[in-house]
């Protein structure tokens, strides 16, 4: 399958090994996908992991006793989280403070 449209945008993945299968691999460079280097294990630096945290934290709250209500609350917390939610970028150089001071380990974020 051909993804021309691909070529300008920039991938940002983790290094987890779905990602970095050899197949996955294969595609994106077939398709001069161009991918961002990003360390493995960077939930500190990775903005949607922010998202992820507001979204598990969400719906942890409701409960979910069966997977019909996991996908359920899911959607309606997803749509729920507001936009300025989503503005994961204005923290960054505290966020960078951070991590340069504790020499890349983990922070609160």
């Amino acid at each position: 399958m051909r993804m021309s449209w691909l070529w300008k945008w920039v991938f940002q993945m983790d290094n987890d090994p779905k990602h970095t299968a050899k197949l996955v691999t294969k595609c994106l460079k077939g398709n001069k996908v161009n991918v961002l280097e990003w360390p493995s294990q960077s939930p500190d630096l990775n903005p949607k992991e922010n998202l992820w945290s507001e979204l598990k934290r969400r719906v942890r709250a409701r409960r979910p006793t069966n997977l019909t209500q996991l996908h359920q609350f899911c959607q309606e917390e997803w749509a729920k989280i507001p936009l300025n939610c989503c503005e994961l970028v204005e923290g960054y150089p505290k966020r960078l403070r951070q991590i340069i001071q504790f020499k890349g380990n983990s922070t609160k974020y």
